[in-house]
Formats: C-alpha cells, sequence, structure tokens
C-alpha cells in the first residue's frame, strides 16, 4: 500500500478503477471508486469512498477531472483494456497501476507442477510490460511479494503452499475459479499429495529460506 501511496505522489483527487471493496483506496484523499460488480459495491465498508456502478471502458467522468487515475490488478479483468487504458489518460494527467507479468505468473511452481492449464488463462491476458508500453510508462517497479502477504492474490501463497487446499482460498483466485475445476482438482490431490510426502518441501527448499519472491507484479505509473 505505502509503494501505491508514494506512486499517487500528491494528487489530491483519486479515481479508483475496478476498485472492488476499496482495500487500496488511500486515506486522507478525495476518492470515487468505479465499479462495474454491485455484488463488489455492497461489500464496501462503512466510511468508504463513494462508489459509481460503471466499467473501465466507459468512465462517467470528464476529461481531467480528477488528479490521479488508480487501478490495482484489475486490467486482465477488463473487456477491452486498450480502451479502459485511454480512459483513465483521458480523466486524468497521472497514471497508477498494479498489474502483473503474466509470463512470470506462468512460471509459478503452482501452474508449472499441478495446474499447467492455468498458463492458457494468464497468456491471454494483458500483461504488465504490455500495459506499460501502452501507457508510455515513465517507470515501472517491481513489487516482490512477503512470504506472508495477506491478500489473497492467487501466488500470495508461494511459501505457504498448504493454504491452496483450502476451497475459500481457491475461490477468491480468479486464476483457479476461472480455471477448468477437473484440472485445478487433479493438481490440488497431487499437492496435497506431495505436501504430505515431503516432496514439494523437498523440492522447494530454496523458497522456504526467502522473505520475498518476484510473482511479476509491477507498479506502473504515466503522466500525461
Amino acid at each position: 500500500m505505502s509503494a501505491i501511496v508514494a506512486a499517487l505522489g500528491d494528487a489530491r483527487s483519486i479515481a479508483d478503477v475496478g476498485a472492488g471493496t476499496g482495500s487500496y483506496e488511500p486515506a486522507g484523499r478525495v476518492v470515487l471508486a468505479v465499479e462495474p460488480s454491485r455484488e463488489m459495491i455492497d461489500q464496501r465498508p462503512p466510511g468508504a469512498a463513494p462508489a459509481v456502478r460503471a466499467v473501465a471502458e466507459a468512465l462517467p467522468l470528464r476529461d481531467h477531472s480528477v488528479d490521479a487515475a488508480l487501478a490495482v490488478l484489475t486490467v486482465h479483468h477488463w473487456t477491452d483494456w486498450r480502451r479502459g487504458l485511454a480512459e483513465l489518460r483521458r480523466i486524468a494527467p497521472r497514471q497508477v497501476v498494479l498489474a502483473y507479468d503474466t509470463r512470470r505468473h506462468t512460471d509459478f511452481w503452482f501452474v508449472r507442477e499441478y495446474v499447467p492449464e492455468i498458463a492458457d488463462l494468464e497468456l491471454s491476458r494483458p500483461s504488465a510490460p504490455d500495459i506499460a508500453d501502452e501507457l508510455d510508462a515513465e517507470s515501472v517497479t517491481p513489487l516482490p511479494l512477503p512470504w506472508d502477504f495477506t491478500d489473497g492474490v492467487f501466488p500470495a501463497y508461494w511459501r505457504r503452499p498448504a493454504a491452496y487446499l483450502d476451497p475459500r482460498v481457491r475461490h477468491a483466485c480468479s486464476a483457479l475459479a476461472q480455471t477448468n475445476p477437473d484440472a485445478v482438482e487433479r493438481g490440488i490431490d497431487q499437492l496435497r499429495e506431495d505436501l504430505e510426502s515431503g516432496r514439494w518441501h523437498e523440492h522447494h527448499q530454496d523458497l522456504l529460506e526467502l522473505d520475498h519472491w518476484d510473482a511479476g507484479f509491477r507498479l506502473i505509473v504515466s503522466h500525461t
């Protein structure tokens, strides 16, 4: 969160596009949340920034009506990601986008060894380098994941493999929720077996010695 706040700089008014429940909205700023899902809007906590239901590709804001447009782990869900990025540039002179390198995700041990079908989904999504190019980004900063990261993004449990045995964890990861359930179940069965036998820990001893791991998350900042 501190990296996002720093990237926003002195922007006082912010449009949080694809805001979800508002987990990444900075305090002390004027924030308007834009979210297409009524279910997500209903889950926003009391006191959260006001939210409008709309899609990134057609933002209900005037040109340069806010200081910064923020998009956190959402671009890969957009129907037309290039049009959505153009909208970010239209409404704000500063764009701050948190995205990920899809190729790094496909090299994640869970994909490579247990559910390789996830790679097809990931490689169909816009990757952080593509987004940075589209925005003519002035900076792209890697954000390695700490081993105890609390946000349930797909690779968050890179050093805690047993977490993936929990159906609630899998449901919260779009890469797993959108992959063939039979393929996921097959991979989970194999992971469970490898954890019980100690094979996973034997093969990934190097990860167990790390505090951070680069899963491909990139903070992209652009000015127009």
